[in-house]
């Protein structure tokens, strides 16, 4: 896959496959996982690019806080903890409304394995116009991750969202014990987010949690099966129309 490059501001830039931006507007999924160049092209973590090659999707990433210049991503969490989230979600919101002219109308999408799922959550709180939130083993509750003990950072937790992502489409994929982020996180916030639709009258909202076999370090990883389940979902919901 060729990865380009677009210069969003003199301290952001974003990488993305797929057709070129002279192509007009296409369905469009910003995907996070670690830095950009690794959820864009390092196995396993960019399987959901991977499984794309080849459809009408542009992927756009930027690199997380505490991924630049090849720090150790397992020490990420411990960056987070200075205050950088809010900061960065900014500095994606200006992205996407940069990039708006290249998205086709009402098919934007966001993805994230782990803490990439946690901001792509907190990026649709931000930007309406994404309809879409796919999640992979996602961090829900950052306030109780050991990186966080004792910070008052509950502020952070995506339950705090609902109220800007419960008439979103969404679905999360999450090992049956998932002990780094907590299966049980993950399910009290979508029952949580159906709640609040449905006291909306959202008869029948679309957000989904599937629970399948944990896999991998604490029940935290993510099958290719699982990968290519979640594309296969956006695919058939971006592409009927």
């Amino acid at each position: 896959m060729n990865v380009q490059t677009i210069e969003i501001s003199p301290t952001t830039k974003a990488l993305f496959v797929g057709p070129p931006l002279e192509e007009g507007p296409l369905p469009t999924l910003f995907y996070f996982a670690l830095s950009a160049e690794d959820s864009l092209q390092k196995d396993p973590y960019n399987q959901p690019v991977q499984f794309l090659d080849g459809s009408p999707f542009r992927i756009f990433s930027i690199t997380l806080p505490g991924h630049e210049n090849n720090l150790p991503p397992e020490e990420a969490l411990s960056h987070w903890k200075e205050g950088v989230i809010p900061a960065f979600i900014g500095e994606l919101k200006a992205a996407v409304d940069f990039l708006s002219p290249h998205f086709k109308d009402k098919k934007l999408a966001v993805a994230g394995l782990s803490r990439g799922a946690f901001i792509a959550c907190h990026l649709a709180a931000v930007c309406p116009q994404i309809t879409h939130i796919l999640g992979f083993a996602p961090l829900t509750k950052p306030s109780v991750a050991e990186a966080f003990q004792g910070r008052g950072d509950a502020f952070l937790d995506l339950e705090n969202l609902i109220p800007k992502l419960y008439d979103r489409t969404i679905r999360f994929y999450i090992g049956n014990c998932d002990i780094r982020v907590g299966t049980e996180h993950a399910f009290s916030l979508i029952h949580n987010l159906a709640k609040a639709a449905r006291e909306s009258n959202i008869i029948s909202p679309p957000i989904e949690l599937i629970i399948g076999p944990s896999t991998g370090h604490r029940g935290h990883g993510t099958s290719p099966e699982v990968f290519r389940s979640g594309v296969d979902y956006l695919k058939e919901s971006f592409l009927k129309t």
